[in-house]
């Protein structure tokens, strides 16, 4: 059954980044280390260029899921952060659904680690809400492409919406005219491609 397409829009969306932890982090063999935080990182740069509502949440902090990933504590310091007690689903914990309907807003955008569980079930437990789900699928990382595949399945036959970065990037954004070099150096921060193409901008524009 095909689905209206629903976009994403700034002034409707709260971005959840659940369980970045150091310790889960080791876990996520899915996508290159390195690649993967880029990707993480990516996503928070998004939310803050757009200046869009982010909440935080770690699961088990003092036992081996570890702490929040700093960079994304150092990047929000004003954000809700709901250290979850023992909740595997980030949605059981009344504080992190009261974080969400405290912003009034219904499009939440979802990732973290590792995505057949703290992404899927919260996920999951947010479309039988009401609210629309877009899970970030590069931004959220897990065991193999198998259980990622298997989760990916799962959330898009329930409603979720599947994205990149990117992809969240630029439909936020929505028109090149509402500014070229704040978005495209954020974009060029994050890909060496992308950092090529506005330096070629650059240098015609001021040649």
């Amino acid at each position: 059954m095909t689905r209206p397409y629903v976009r994403l829009d700034k002034n409707d969306v709260t971005v959840l980044l659940v369980d970045h932890q150091a310790g889960l982090l080791s876990v996520a063999r899915d996508f290159d280390a390195d690649a993967f935080k880029n990707n993480v990182l990516a996503l928070a740069d998004i939310a803050r260029f757009f200046e869009l509502p982010t909440i935080l949440t770690t699961s088990f902090e003092d036992g081996p899921n570890g702490p929040m990933v700093p960079e994304l504590k150092e990047m929000f310091p004003t954000a809700p952060y709901i250290a979850r007690p023992g909740q595997i689903n980030a949605w059981d914990n009344e504080e992190f659904v009261a974080a969400i309907e405290k912003t009034g807003r219904k499009q939440l955008l979802i990732a973290g680690v590792v995505t057949e569980v703290c992404v899927a079930f919260p996920a999951l437990s947010a479309i039988e809400a009401g609210y629309d789900v877009f899970v970030v699928t590069d931004a959220s990382g897990t065991f193999n492409p198998v259980t990622r595949e298997a989760a990916w399945d799962r959330m898009s036959q329930a409603g979720a919406q599947l994205m990149t970065w990117f992809g969240v990037g630029c439909e936020l954004h929505r028109d090149w005219r509402n500014d070229i070099e704040g978005f495209g150096g954020l974009l060029a921060s994050h890909l060496p491609a992308y950092a090529n193409l506005m330096q070629s901008y650059s240098q015609q524009t001021q040649g």
